[in-house]
């Protein structure tokens, strides 16, 4: 097995890199010059309160601003090559494998960083379990293009084995004892911490490893996509059969699931209540957010659930109408997807009773949930809040090769953009 790429129809192909850090002499932080990744900056807030952060911050590459797409995508590949050219960026000397560290108060999770072969989701290696939008897969795969960047790690998860750690297991917890490449915390409360990992025995080791596992894709599809686009237009082999992931051993360090709320910007709240009819059970319940929350979990325990929110109260909507269901829930899919929270929202709520399409000018996707009420407060429209679901049920359904519903999931934390990029001409 050698670190400059092999094949193993059975398993995960990741090989080391020269991954591009910031140089710490050139920029204010590495706090300041981080991000969340693309799909979590809210627009425009997050979007202006990053690009103050520092003139250097990673959001300048992934979220460039510019009056049409094709400039956008030229003045990021201007801004990186640019930053490479001043010593902003600089590769390290030598491919690795890293391992990566994420703590706060109350969760430790550690994984490593490489690049990985872009096997098809139908070879069950790469499990999805998320649809992706064509516009969006478009929008990244422009940007990939044009920088010749992976800019953002993708997060994967694979189960390892219980017990005394082996394996990659075992390299990540030896190479945690080691002094850091950098450490930062960001503003979140978050504190990074990222090793290069060089020996090609420990190399070795991880990739055997890896090797025997599957993973999911925790978030991250809408890269995935890209990644296998941009990979179909090249001639293989290249540097573009690889994409950069962050894999994590959920045995050891297991992630947080949280939803993605739903907002309706044409859609008040009066109008959504009276669009329900009799098809559900409508009751109003006490704020404030926490509490409403609680009963929101309480009633998902049980069944589909939501909460309501944008007119000043919270509407805890349940028992949807079986007969309802029948007509508007697609009967092909597991019982598992069909009685999924995000799958009664799309076919049922927003499809037949609402009547409201999945495009941005009517459906915002928001991971914030304080956020979305705000917004929802704020705007006129509709917060649709959402229970977070389980993770073994995401696992289940992708391995039976059923895709959710897009924005179901939010699995978390997310590692932070900026810390590590992978330029595809080195």
């Amino acid at each position: 097995m050698n670190t400059a790429g092999h094949m193993d129809a059975n398993g995960l192909d990741l090989i080391p890199f020269r991954g591009v850090r910031y140089v710490p002499e050139r920029v204010g932080s590495l706090a300041a010059v981080t991000s969340p990744p693309y799909d979590v900056v809210v627009r425009p807030d997050g979007l202006l309160h990053l690009e103050s952060a520092d003139p250097h911050n990673i959001v300048r590459l992934i979220l460039p601003q510019a009056t049409t797409p094709a400039a956008r995508n030229q003045q990021a590949s201007d801004t990186l090559h640019h930053w490479l050219a001043e010593g902003i960026l600089a590769p390290d000397t030598e491919p690795s494998l890293y391992v990566y560290e994420q703590q706060n108060s109350d969760i430790l999770q550690r994984g490593i960083i490489g690049a990985l072969r872009l096997s098809q989701a139908a070879d069950g290696i790469v499990l999805p379990h998320e649809d992706v939008m064509p516009h969006v897969v478009e929008d990244r795969a422009a940007l990939m293009r044009a920088t010749s960047a992976n800019l953002e790690p993708l997060l994967l998860t694979y189960r390892g084995d219980e017990g005394e750690p082996t394996g990659a297991a075992a390299v990540v917890e030896r190479t945690a004892r080691r002094e850091p490449l950098l450490s930062t915390t960001t503003e979140d409360g978050f504190h990074h911490r990222l090793w290069a990992v060089t020996d090609p025995a420990e190399i070795a080791e991880i990739q055997s490893d890896l090797a025997h596992h599957q993973a999911l894709i925790a978030d991250g599809h809408h890269r995935w996509a890209t990644n296998l686009r941009l990979r179909g237009e090249r001639p293989s082999p290249s540097a573009w059969d690889y994409g950069l992931v962050l894999l994590v051993d959920t045995a050891r360090f297991p992630l947080r699931v949280r939803a993605i709320h739903r907002y309706l910007h044409r859609l008040p709240v009066s109008d959504a209540l009276a669009a329900l009819g009799n098809s559900f059970r409508v009751r109003t319940v006490e704020g404030p957010l926490s509490h409403a929350l609680d009963a929101l979990a309480e009633a998902a325990a049980k069944g589909n659930a939501f909460v309501l929110a944008g007119d000043g109260a919270f509407h805890l909507i349940d028992h949807p109408a079986q007969d309802l269901l029948d007509r508007t829930v697609p009967a092909e899919y597991p019982e598992a997807w069909r009685t999924l929270d995000a799958t009664v929202l799309h076919a049922t709520l927003l499809d037949h009773v609402w009547r409201t399409p999945d495009t941005p000018e009517h459906i915002a996707y928001i991971h914030d949930t304080a956020a979305t009420v705000e917004k929802a407060e704020r705007d006129g429209g509709t917060a649709v809040l959402m229970h977070p679901v389980r993770e073994e049920v995401v696992r289940d359904l992708a391995r039976q090769g059923v895709t959710m519903p897009r924005k179901s999931t939010s699995f978390g934390p997310k590692p932070a953009t900026g810390l590590v990029l992978r330029d595809l001409t080195f």
